[in-house]
């Protein structure tokens, strides 16, 4: 029986560990926030595995450095490492990508390669996240059953990208006059719920949402 320690907080993260900890063969402690989340926990739990996925916050060196501490990054690493990656995937006119399972390291995704399956970024976000539930269910139970191996990142071919911020969802009036239509309708899908909506300031100083949209030629 391995001991897994499960944290996380985000809700597709905590779909997958609910999915995994079905398995009766393991033991599973899953922490859901981050006020549940303490160093002691781990030294308590002595897991074989600690999986991060979706973990927006610094592992302290010690817990890195002591246990398999595994990451999910939705990216064909090491491509769109960094904060929002579906979203600036998706921005970028990108329409396939990668759910990625990797080795956690001192950097910000930067950690060996333990998995990594094709993602296709078609549809509204809740669809893509439903895809990476399914595949990071898939390949956290082939780890989990059979081990893995680590492939390092070739981190001459790597791209990094920050963290969208809330006014990055507004629709500017400069990007209506000059964005296509293909880029306007891009970022108004990577930006329905949980994310900040995409929106338009009108002339009276008010937001106004656009929730959905699809393109029709004229």
């Amino acid at each position: 029986m391995k001991r897994i320690l499960c944290v996380g907080y985000r809700d597709w993260a905590l779909k997958i560990y609910d999915l995994l900890s079905r398995d009766s063969k393991n033991l599973y402690l899953i922490i859901r926030t981050k006020e549940q989340y303490k160093d002691s926990i781990v030294e308590d739990f002595q897991p074989e595995l600690v999986l991060f996925y979706g973990w927006s916050w610094k592992v302290s060196a010690n817990v890195i450095a002591k246990y398999n501490c595994l990451m999910l990054h939705p990216s064909p690493l090491p491509l769109y490492r960094g904060g929002s990656p579906i979203q600036n995937q998706i921005i970028a006119g990108e329409t396939m990508s990668a759910v990625t399972i990797f080795l956690m390291d001192a950097g910000i995704d930067t950690g060996g390669i333990v998995a990594q399956e094709q993602l296709s970024l078609e549809g509204n976000v809740k669809d893509i996240f439903e895809r990476i539930v399914e595949i990071g269910c898939k390949l956290s139970q082939q780890i989990i059953k059979s081990g893995f191996h680590v492939r390092q990142q070739d981190h001459s071919r790597a791209t990094s990208y920050p963290r969208l911020e809330e006014k990055a969802s507004e629709i500017t009036q400069r990007e209506l006059e000059s964005a296509s239509a293909e880029y306007l309708y891009n970022k108004i899908r990577m930006l329905t719920d949980p994310y900040p909506n995409a929106f338009i300031t009108t002339s009276d100083g008010k937001k106004l949402f656009i929730l959905d949209a699809k393109i029709e030629d004229s």
